[in-house]
């Protein structure tokens, strides 16, 4: 039995962090079992418990991981735009489509990780809800200051999630269309 040298056991775990942030959007994190995770990046469940310390770690750490992502996708929209304001009409007109909807894995992890952490909490586990509030606070303060970036917030998550529940009728398309024209009125 070969061993992993310490590199490539730090790649291994960067890649089963980001192969857990896009299934736990996708699927849930309790539709998520460690055999099809660890599968995936062609890893067995012994390798899982060697990297981390159980899944709820994974949880914390992947979670981490997506709103990272997302803030770099951000910065990058403040990079090509001239002003704030035209990065968020870009990003709103993004968030607020049919891709986006669709792919739910490689979305915002404000709303693929939502569903799981409100259950979370429910069941009074607390210990990943510091980082996925760290992660939406700075998604927030990005799209406005105070009460006008955690409503336009609110109104982009509360819209994906909802045209995702309704994605097969044409209810979906007018809920994208009605929040798109409300949060882009209302940032102008």
């Amino acid at each position: 039995m070969s061993r992993v040298s310490q590199a490539q056991a730090q790649e291994n775990r960067a890649r089963v962090v980001a192969a857990a942030a896009q299934l736990f959007r996708e699927r849930g994190v309790q539709g998520v079992g460690l055999p099809d995770l660890m599968k995936s990046v062609g890893l067995t469940v012994g390798g899982f418990y060697k990297q981390f310390t159980s899944k709820n770690a994974l949880v914390i750490e992947a979670t981490e991981q997506a709103f990272d992502d997302r803030d770099v996708y951000l910065a990058g929209l403040d990079g090509k735009h001239s002003s704030r304001s035209d990065a968020r009409g870009d990003m709103v007109g993004e968030y607020l489509s049919r891709e986006h909807r669709d792919a739910p894995g490689t979305g915002c992890p404000t709303a693929g990780f939502v569903g799981d952490l409100a259950q979370a909490a429910h069941e009074g586990n607390l210990t990943s809800q510091p980082a996925y509030a760290d992660g939406v606070r700075r998604f927030v303060d990005w799209m406005g200051d105070g009460d006008e970036g955690l409503v336009a917030t609110c109104t982009l998550v509360g819209a994906i999630l909802l045209a995702r529940a309704t994605s097969s009728t044409e209810l979906s398309e007018e809920i994208l269309r009605a929040a798109r024209r409300s949060i882009t009125d209302s940032l102008s």
